[in-house]
């Protein structure tokens, strides 16, 4: 069972997200609303994967994945976001990101998505 950190400010979103992955068969093993608290918790469990929101309070998303990298670079990270303009995807994936999903995509895809992460 892979085991999973989501780190999002909106707990409706960590719900969501939770319930999509306990369903199929992941580990959820902390939860964060903001990326300072995500970097504790990923620094703690030393999951499979984190998934991070970019747009936290006391740390956004992309220091905490700058964090998180220099600490393990071979981290898998999700970045989480509204926010889909080219730049800020870019960004994230030079930072170390291994994808960057919609909090839009449909549950069952970002599902699949993640799935791919941990198999590549």
């Amino acid at each position: 069972m892979h085991r999973v950190v989501l780190a999002d400010d909106e707990r409706h979103i960590r719900f969501m997200i939770k319930s999509a992955l306990s369903l199929a068969g992941f580990e959820v093993v902390g939860e964060a609303a903001n990326g300072r608290e995500a970097l504790e918790i990923y620094l703690r469990e030393r999951p499979d994967l984190i998934m991070l929101d970019i747009n936290m309070p006391l740390m956004t998303g992309d220091k905490a994945l700058e964090a998180i990298v220099k600490e393990d670079p071979s981290a898998l990270v999700v970045m989480l976001t509204s926010v889909s303009d080219m730049e800020s995807v870019e960004a994230c994936l030079a930072l170390g990101a291994s994808d960057f999903i919609r909090k839009d995509t449909p549950l069952p895809e970002l599902v699949e998505i993640v799935r791919g992460v941990l198999q590549a």
